[in-house]
């Protein structure tokens, strides 16, 4: 690879996804670690499984991979030192929070924000639905949260969020979290190291 080109790796997320929580805070050391530079990409999974025929979380619909994705979030939690309490209701309306991240992917506090509504929704059980909460979030995060909304609420940024799923669905992603390195997908928070391995194998 040219030295003045990044690795770059796109990681596509769902606010709502478990396994993206555990995701968003393992990588941004992983990749500080390998040089690889991480680009965030909000998308919507209700699309995405409403294509598949599904009307719900997969999680929801199949009780036995719901019971033991929630073990599985309590282990890897543990073994991460990440907080961690199954919320009270799953999955939660992220698509306030969502067009948030995706109007403002490129600030240098966009993937604070995103790890504090995964915490707020999976560590602290909070509606991260309501706009109390997110002006709240954003307020931890330093930010105004009048103008930041303002901003995401527009035509323009609710059609970024539209375009970004379409993008995912065109790229064959199926689930969060997704890492994207040229053309390879690799699905899931046990694939991260092997996307970052495939970035700097480029």
């Amino acid at each position: 690879m040219h030295p003045d080109r990044p690795r770059t790796i796109a990681c596509w997320f769902e606010l709502a996804s478990t396994y993206s929580y555990i995701a968003a805070h393992r990588a941004p050391a992983l990749a500080s670690r390998h040089g690889v530079h991480l680009q965030w990409r909000p998308f919507l999974l209700g699309p995405v499984f409403g294509a598949q025929g599904w009307r719900d979380s997969p999680f929801n619909l199949y009780p036995a991979k719901g019971a033991y994705m929630w073990r599985d979030m309590e282990r890897l939690c543990h073994r991460l030192g990440l907080p961690f309490r199954r919320p009270s209701r799953f999955p939660r309306n992220c698509l306030l929070a969502a067009r948030v991240a995706c109007a403002h992917a490129e600030a240098p506090w966009c993937p604070d924000f995103v790890r504090a509504v995964y915490r707020a929704n999976f560590a602290d059980d909070l509606e991260v639905g309501e706009r109390a909460v997110i002006e709240r979030l954003l307020a931890s995060v330093g930010q105004d949260a009048q103008p930041v909304l303002a901003h995401a609420e527009t035509p323009e940024m609710k059609a970024k969020l539209r375009q970004h799923t379409e993008e995912a669905v065109a790229l064959g992603i199926f689930g969060a979290p997704t890492f994207v390195v040229g053309r390879e997908l690799f699905w899931g928070n046990d694939r991260l190291q092997d996307a970052i391995d495939w970035a700097i194998a480029r």
